[in-house]
């Protein structure tokens, strides 16, 4: 395996926190204090890899509580910050989880989801290196199926072998120019390919028995039909990704792939539990939903503590994974946590709700602006479409006054207000003959309603 793959430290983009804040700003409006928090933690992870002392292990994250109205951008934090570290990065909703011993997921699943993660990351940034060669590898193969080998009879003379090879030679050269050009695409070979008969088997139990039919097929790989092949015809271009796969598998040290994961989910690893709030509040509220809420905060101390967890790839320590837990705290309160959950998650940031001036930059300024999405959607029909500055204010007031008057769903009240806005629009598209159309505030406001919204809420309930 190559070395900037082992290299765990090269792995990491070097990137100042100053720069992480720029690159979030790229997508996300407001929410200064969030993105200085992620920046500084994930600016950490590098430090420490880089502290050559004893001391690099007795460094630990910095945990983060996110707290903020659905909507703010919590969640596209995390998600944009998981792409600007190349880390191995898993949402998952705390309120999924169930206390051990309930019917459900336990919270170790989490890590070994990760881990799974990670190993599909290391296994395709080596797939890159050995594509080229399993290409060629796979070329080859094609040609031998297409025009096989030839086997001259043994009773020709020197001179009759020899010309007999290099007109077959000249013939595969031939058949190699074609299949590169792609003349041969519509020509099918016949192949070898794996039968799938595998059952499905699920089983819903605790400590990691979720994946237990990969496990037992794993072991039992003939009882399930794993092995076995058959003989297909298969368009030629469909036969080269085969056997280019088959060949990338065959090349790829799955060994040292799962190695590099491990230590990539160990060092630089992030979890982003979302709607942790779902499971704030005492244990004394009684039965229902509810009974298992102080039993999953007390299942997720070890975790964000630091423990050992057991997966199918081998034992995975937790200390130094990143956890970054977020939610609305509606109806419960940060202080609703357990003590000893909210001592694990020191760091504490405060999301501001979004302004209306916030809805306006959120519709124009980010690489995949609402708008831009809508123009791109409609070039595919040949439309130019143009959206004014003040098409874009009253689609962000009217989106804020929607969230004042109503729940308050954030950003996503955007999409709603957006969607009524493009209706007729999205609809018409194909049979216009008209390739260009501006949409103004007026235009805005006769598809959504009247600009004094604020007496006639019912139009707008989602």
């Amino acid at each position: 395996m190559s070395d900037e793959l082992t290299n765990l430290t090269d792995s990491l983009p070097n990137l100042t926190p100053r720069q992480i804040v720029d690159q979030l700003d790229l997508f996300i409006i407001g929410q200064e204090k969030g993105k200085r928090a992620c920046a500084i933690a994930l600016r950490n992870r590098r430090r420490r890899q880089k502290v050559t002392s004893d001391l690099r292990d007795e460094i630990l994250p910095k945990n983060i509580l996110m707290v903020g109205p659905t909507g703010v951008g919590k969640t596209e934090i995390a998600r944009r910050l998981a792409k600007l570290s190349h880390s191995p990065f898993m949402k998952v909703e705390a309120s999924k989880f169930t206390e051990v011993g309930y019917v459900g997921r336990d919270v170790e699943s989490m890590i070994r989801d990760l881990v799974e993660i990670a190993v599909s990351m290391v296994k395709e940034e080596q797939a890159t290196v050995v594509r080229s060669k399993a290409g060629d590898v796979a070329i080859e193969k094609i040609l031998d199926l297409y025009h096989p080998p030839l086997r001259p009879a043994e009773n020709l003379s020197d001179e009759d072998r020899e010309n007999i090879e290099n007109r077959h030679a000249r013939t595969r050269e031939r058949y190699r120019q074609d299949l590169m050009e792609g003349l041969l695409d519509d020509k099918t070979v016949e192949l070898e390919v794996a039968e799938s008969s595998s059952p499905n088997i699920s089983v819903f139990s605790g400590n990691g028995m979720e994946d237990i039919g990969f496990q037992i097929r794993d072991m039992l790989p003939n009882i399930f039909g794993q092995g076995r092949t058959k003989r297909k015809d298969i368009p030629i271009v469909e036969a080269i990704e085969r056997i280019r796969a088959d060949e990338e598998q065959k090349l790829i040290d799955m060994d040292q792939v799962v190695k590099v994961a491990l230590s990539r989910v160990e060092n630089s690893g992030i979890i982003f539990l979302d709607e942790i709030d779902k499971i704030a509040g005492s244990s004394r509220q009684g039965g229902g939903p509810d009974v298992s809420r102080g039993g999953v905060q007390r299942d997720l101390l070890p975790i964000i503590e630091g423990c050992t967890v057991n997966t199918k790839h081998g034992m995975v320590s937790t200390d130094h994974i990143l956890f970054i837990a977020a939610g609305a705290f509606h109806v419960a309160k940060p202080s609703d946590l357990l003590p000893e959950l909210q001592g694990r998650l020191p760091i504490r940031v405060e999301l501001d709700s979004l302004t209306e001036e916030d809805f306006f930059r959120i519709l124009i300024e980010p690489k995949n602006s609402l708008i831009k999405q809508n123009k791109a959607l409609l070039e595919t029909e040949d439309i130019d479409l143009e959206i004014t500055e003040d098409a874009a204010r009253a689609v962000a007031r009217l989106a804020f006054l929607q969230n004042e008057s109503q729940d308050n769903i954030g950003a996503r009240r955007l999409h709603a207000v957006m969607e009524q806005v493009m209706d007729d629009l999205f609809f018409d598209a194909s049979d216009m003959d008209e390739k260009a159309f501006t949409v103004d505030g007026e235009y805005v406001y006769k598809q959504v309603g009247d600009k004094d919204i604020t007496n006639d809420l019912k139009h707008y309930i989602l």
